[in-house]
């Protein structure tokens, strides 16, 4: 079945997508040519699934969905002005689905040893000459299966590869069917007009046009893409706004200054040069009710909640290495979507980043809170994740050597890359098997050795890391420190004393 699927497929998309290809985005490329030995751009994620998973399902699933993602059955070929995506005339589902198998040590938990699988794959380069993700099925896992999914972050984003994976599960839906329209120049398409936006303005130095143009964003970056499409519109609707125009020209000049001088997080044992080796670990799921319940007591959101368990986490695992962390902080790069949801589908990366300094010397959980809420509140309304987002357009059109040296900026002066994505709140089926859990992990690039996933799915709330092994040997150490922050808070709210009528 898979194979008569497959030679339908191969039609369809040597009609769709032709044989010249398609340029690859400025952004995309960045990403492209960030692989490095001591860390990979791949999106890796886990799944686990009660009852079993069956292959030839899986497979005729994967074919049948992913088909309608140009970007799923194309190859990228690089060269000197960038990249481009080009069908794959051998494209062969088994090239991409493999069975997989665990190799337990003596005494090693199931878990251990699907948690040592997912460190090999994350450094396990893909295979440039096809397109740039696989999936691994382990078929006989804890009652069930289990599936290590790894995609290149130069195919879409989190919030994008969200979008298609959901697509896979039962009744999920496909992607909308593309309007098919004339080409009348490169700057026809609103993302690559986007890019050209960011380059010329944002990274330039600051006038009132630029101004005006960051003004489309209004309050949301979201919307600045949906602007940015329809420019006449957008502009005016920025006409006699001078003072918030001038509002908004200040906190641009005050959210560069902050990017380029941002000082060097703390130096702790989690930073250092990077390895090619990593670890990964992730925790049982904690009820959301509970977190909801603690940030509803305690005047908080269920993101400063969770923050504030990951910072003691860190803090208490340092500590018990003997590091001194009074008055300690590392700094987070936090991933922040740039497009309306309902494009996710449409791939490509198309989000910032803004750098969350989380504070890992107080010893005191509910201090600690409100820090972590101070924070997070000061991010609201910054321009920090289109600036980023506009580097990165400038880095796509740079030599490698020289996209390095500007990237560098925010190599030295960041810890960890830090993703904290909601899931659906009821659990999902895959070919009649339920997702009883999935963890996924961003890249961290350069020598970044750690990266924190926080994923809420089916009522809970999952904590995951992975590290550098120089770095951080032992990942579990910090997961296990997760749960007993989030007691102490819970324990905390549960002593608050009730409100009383009358």
């Amino acid at each position: 079945m898979a194979t008569r699927l497959q030679k339908s497929v191969a039609r369809a998309v040597t009609g769709t997508l032709g044989l010249r290809g398609e340029r690859m985005s400025k952004v995309d490329t960045a990403w492209l040519r960030m692989d490095s030995p001591a860390n990979l751009m791949m999106i890796v994620g886990v799944w686990v699934f009660r009852p079993g998973v069956d292959f030839d399902a899986l497979c005729e699933r994967l074919l049948t969905r992913l088909s309608k993602y140009p970007r799923f059955l194309q190859r990228v070929v690089e060269d000197a002005a960038g990249a481009t995506w080009v069908r794959d005339r051998d494209f062969d589902i088994h090239h991409h689905v493999r069975r997989g198998q665990l190799k337990r040590r003596r005494g090693q938990s199931e878990r251990a040893a699907l948690q040592a699988r997912v460190a090999e794959l994350a450094m396990r380069p893909l295979d440039r000459r096809h397109p740039l993700w696989d999936f691994e099925l382990i078929e006989t896992y804890d009652g069930g299966s289990a599936m290590i999914a790894r995609i290149h972050h130069c195919i879409g984003d989190g919030i994008a590869l969200i979008s298609v994976m959901m697509s896979l599960f039962d009744g999920g839906l496909p992607p909308p069917e593309r309007r098919k329209r004339a080409s009348t120049g490169p700057t026809d398409d609103p993302l690559t007009s986007l890019e050209t936006w960011l380059a010329g303005n944002v990274l330039k130095p600051l006038t009132g046009a630029t101004v005006k143009a960051l003004n489309m964003a209004g309050d949301g970056a979201a919307r600045s893409l949906d602007l940015l499409s329809r420019p006449q519109e957008g502009l005016l609707e920025t006409i006699g706004q001078s003072a918030d125009l001038a509002r908004l020209g200040g906190q641009v000049l005050s959210d560069l200054a902050e990017l380029v001088l941002m000082p060097d997080d703390s130096p702790t044992g989690l930073k250092g040069l990077a390895s090619p080796v990593k670890r990964v670990a992730w925790c049982e799921p904690v009820p959301l009710d509970h977190v909801k319940a603690i940030g509803k007591a305690l005047g908080c959101s269920v993101n400063d909640v969770l923050l504030t368990c990951v910072a003691g986490a860190l803090g208490a695992y340092l500590q018990d290495r003997g590091e001194e962390t009074a008055g300690k902080e590392i700094r987070a790069m936090v991933p922040v979507n740039l497009r309306p949801l309902d494009q996710a589908w449409q791939l490509g990366n198309r989000f910032g980043l803004v750098p969350l300094v989380l504070p890992l010397g107080l010893s005191n959980p509910v201090e600690r809170l409100y820090e972590v809420k101070r924070r997070m509140n000061g991010l609201k309304g910054s321009t920090q994740p289109l600036l980023v987002y506009g580097v990165l357009s400038i880095a796509g059109t740079l030599a490698k050597p020289v996209q390095d040296l500007l990237l560098a900026l925010f190599h030295r002066k960041t810890t960890a890359v830090m993703t904290n994505v909601p899931g659906p709140v009821q659990k999902l089926q895959l070919c009649g098997a339920t997702l009883e859990q999935n963890m996924f992990w961003v890249p961290a690039s350069g020598d970044i050795g750690v990266g924190v996933s926080i994923l809420s799915y089916g009522g809970g709330v999952q904590f995951g890391l992975i590290t550098d092994a120089g770095l951080c040997p032992d990942p579990q150490q910090i997961i296990d420190r997760f749960e007993p922050e989030f007691q102490k808070l819970l324990t905390l709210s549960l002593m608050l004393p009730w409100g009383l009528e009358g």
